[in-house]
């Protein structure tokens, strides 16, 4: 079995939208899930050394048969996370992750979190499947982010309309496709 990350977004926490569904489904099937919590103040940009600092508590657990899923800013993190990892995780969900592409209605606050320059190749690189998701009526991410990232990555770009951002205020308390995709890939 898989040891899946989840990773939630600016002033997220571990129990919001789906993320608490997924992490019951997946460990009823085996899998050791994890859902750190990161720090994310309101209006101050999150910082990527803090984040890092709390994954460093869970890396013993990051390995060959890692899965990880970003959400949103998670999502950013999780491209953070391979850029710098030695040997590949097996998948790397990303689902409303801003890559760069106007609009990003936080635009500034995630470029001051990451930049949006990324080494694809490397990413490339240390994921062996990758899946992404976006949504047209995302009000904090547009959907070229979508279209972008996974022509960066390779990949089919996994359109899902009237979807939000893939939270609560969207509908978004179960995630069934993507728990179908993990299934698939572990």
């Amino acid at each position: 079995m898989s040891n899946v990350f989840i990773f939630h977004g600016t002033e997220g926490y571990p129990d919001e939208n789906w993320f608490p569904w997924l992490k019951e489904k997946l460990e009823a099937k085996g899998h050791q899930v994890f859902v750190p919590q990161f720090p994310t103040p309101p209006v101050v940009p999150a910082k990527m050394v803090e984040w890092f600092g709390v994954l460093e508590n869970y890396r013993q657990y990051i390995n060959e048969d890692t899965i990880i899923i970003g959400h949103s800013l998670g999502g950013i993190f999780a491209l953070r996370v391979l850029e710098g990892l030695g040997s590949p995780v097996k998948a790397v969900f990303l689902v409303g992750t801003p890559v760069g592409v106007r609009p990003i209605l936080n635009y500034d606050r995630d470029s001051s979190f990451s930049g949006f320059e990324f080494n694809w190749p490397k990413i490339k690189s240390n994921a062996k499947h990758f899946v992404v998701y976006q949504s047209d009526d995302d009000p904090y991410v547009g959907l070229d982010n979508g279209k972008e990232l996974a022509k960066n990555l390779g990949v089919e770009f996994t359109f899902i309309p009237n979807a939000g951002h893939f939270n609560k205020k969207a509908g978004y308390t179960e995630f069934q496709d993507l728990l179908n995709r993990v299934e698939e890939i572990s």
